[in-house]
């Protein structure tokens, strides 16, 4: 991997964490909206799905942690 390459994707990783930390911001939001719902809609439809969303926006924030670690190896190997 040449230098401008190297560059290229610490820029890219610099990019991966403004993007998490964003959806991390959205996800605790998210998480105190859910955590103040009151306890008779507690068991709603509309409670389900912001528990998925949670749950999606975790996931997504998994796969982009993991995306940063597989390019900064990739950028290490060389």
């Amino acid at each position: 991997m040449n230098k401008n390459q190297r560059k290229e994707l610490a820029k890219i990783l610099e990019e991966i964490t403004q993007i998490k930390d964003r959806v991390e911001t959205i996800r605790d939001e998210e998480q105190d909206k859910l955590d103040n719902m009151p306890e008779n809609l507690q068991n709603s439809d509309r409670y389900c799905q912001m528990e998925n969303s949670l749950s999606n926006l975790e996931d997504a924030i998994s796969n982009l942690e993991s995306a940063f670690e597989d390019i900064q190896n990739s950028t290490e190997q060389d």
